[in-house]
């Protein structure tokens, strides 16, 4: 198997490793850094790492945006750019292991291959404080994504957790 995690940390040194959490979306917890689940140092599965890489660029992004809480900061840039991420570091780990499949990567492969990630965001992500692109061509995702993923279930898989510094002892 590839491990991928070294590309994945150069996007995000910053924030250190200390978590076993797996967790969605909904379960994000406050906090000013984010800390690296230890499964994601090691374990090598592909969907893993690539939900890795998608996990440390989005949490530099929101590091970026700042604020009180930047673990409920986004933006459809943010979210955009880390599912590109995401893809890119789910095909290196395709390429490099032959029969590597997993159902959500592969769709959404497919959507960016179409040429619809950015309507794919945000049909299924936006925020209510989003800043959309004008361009986005809605309609014709839609009829795109009724042909060919009828009963798509978007995900989001953050690996680790959000916690203050402050209140994480060192090691």
């Amino acid at each position: 198997m590839r491990y991928c995690l070294l590309p994945a940390l150069s996007i995000i040194a910053a924030t250190a490793a200390c978590s076993s959490d797996i967790y969605l979306h909904e379960g994000v917890t406050d906090g000013d850094t984010f800390y690296l689940a230890e499964q994601a140092l090691s374990d090598a599965d592909p969907a893993l790492q690539s939900w890795v890489t998608y996990s440390l660029a989005r949490s530099a992004c929101q590091l970026q945006i700042g604020g009180d809480n930047p673990a409920r900061e986004s933006s459809f840039d943010c979210e955009l750019t880390a599912r590109r991420l995401l893809l890119d570091t789910w095909s290196e780990q395709k390429a490099a292991e032959t029969g590597v499949r997993n159902d959500y990567l592969d769709d959404l492969s497919a959507v960016r291959s179409a040429g619809y990630l950015d309507e794919y965001v945000a049909r299924y992500f936006k925020k209510r404080h989003w800043e959309l692109p004008q361009n986005l061509n809605s309609s014709a995702f839609r009829k795109w994504q009724r042909a060919n993923l009828p009963r798509h279930k978007p995900q989001m898989r953050i690996i680790g957790s959000w916690n203050y510094a402050k209140n994480v002892s060192s090691w």
